[in-house]
């Protein structure tokens, strides 16, 4: 790996994006895009902000840097907002996704788009690369629509399936399942997590390690990034409390058809990682090996 191979991450701000440059900033030259004003500064790392996230504004930072590899991880990942506000869902979820498909095919940059397990209906788990997708919440919608558009947009495109990645910020503060879960135990609130929604999560490190070998190598095509272990969400934090050492009284199940205004989630995501273990060195773990991991990597944040 070249020093000076340009990398691109989009959402820069955001709880994988942070993660993805930090594990890039010794191999990379490493450009961070983001709507919002910089989290933080560091060596190497050079910033740009595109306020609106219009055509006009990605095509003039792009150009800019003209990199070799973009990452584009930026998305509304909150899906019972993209269900409240689709107009504001499919502006970052779709056509974002179009302006940077259409400006890495035409200047030869490879694109790295991050999906979701929810494009699936979770009828039929555990999931392939090549099942098909049939998304039940709009959020799952936007992502499917824009895998789609990043399949046709050339050969030199991954696809990369995320299941529900947890892990604390490497910078700042931001969007994380794990952040939250601690800050709210701490400050004396109860959550809750259903018991009839099942997932296949996986640690941050581990993604982050995964999405930069794909965007090294000559991998290209759809990948599952995806933990070893089907858990459905009650017992993901039941294992997560265990871990970090946090009261168990404070967790309790959840009926989530109870919960009004809650869009629909599909019941079963679990994603098959056969193609993943098979093709990348980046080990896909279990959920207890995955946050002994964080807690090695990501100490500082655990207690």
């Amino acid at each position: 790996m070249k020093a000076s191979k340009k990398l691109m991450v989009t959402g820069a701000r955001g709880f994988v994006a942070g993660n993805v440059i930090a594990h890039a900033l010794k191999d990379w030259e490493v450009h961070a895009l983001s709507r919002g004003e910089p989290l933080f500064e560091h060596p190497g790392l050079k910033w740009h902000v595109a306020p609106s996230l219009a055509e006009a504004d990605l095509a003039r930072v792009f150009r800019q840097v003209m990199p070799d590899v973009v990452i584009h991880t930026a998305a509304i990942a909150n899906i019972d907002f993209c269900e409240a506000n689709p107009t504001l869902a499919r502006k970052a979820n779709v056509e974002m996704t179009a302006v940077l498909a259409g400006l890495c095919a035409s200047s030869g940059s490879k694109l790295v788009f991050c999906s979701t397990d929810n494009v699936f209906d979770g009828e039929r788990a555990p999931y392939r690369e090549d099942d098909l997708p049939a998304p039940v919440n709009y959020y799952g919608q936007t992502k499917f629509e824009a895998e789609r558009i990043v399949a046709c947009a050339g050969k030199n495109t991954v696809i990369a399936r995320l299941a529900f990645v947890v892990g604390f910020p490497a910078f700042g503060p931001c969007n994380s399942f794990l952040g939250k879960v601690v800050e709210a135990i701490r400050s004396g609130q109860q959550l809750c997590a259903p018991e009839n929604e099942f997932r296949t999560p996986i640690d941050v490190v581990s993604v982050s390690r995964a999405l930069l070998e794909l965007a090294e190598g000559d991998h290209v095509g759809v990948f599952h990034l995806a933990g070893n272990d089907r858990l459905n969400r009650f017992e993901l934090l039941e294992e997560v409390v265990r871990v970090l050492g946090l009261p168990p009284d404070k967790i309790t199940t959840i009926d989530p058809s109870r919960v009004q205004s809650r869009a629909r989630r599909p019941r079963d995501v679990s994603l098959d990682n056969r193609k993943a273990l098979s093709f990348l060195k980046t080990p896909m773990l279990g959920f207890r090996e995955a946050l002994a991991v964080l807690a090695r990597e990501q100490p500082y944040k655990t207690h």
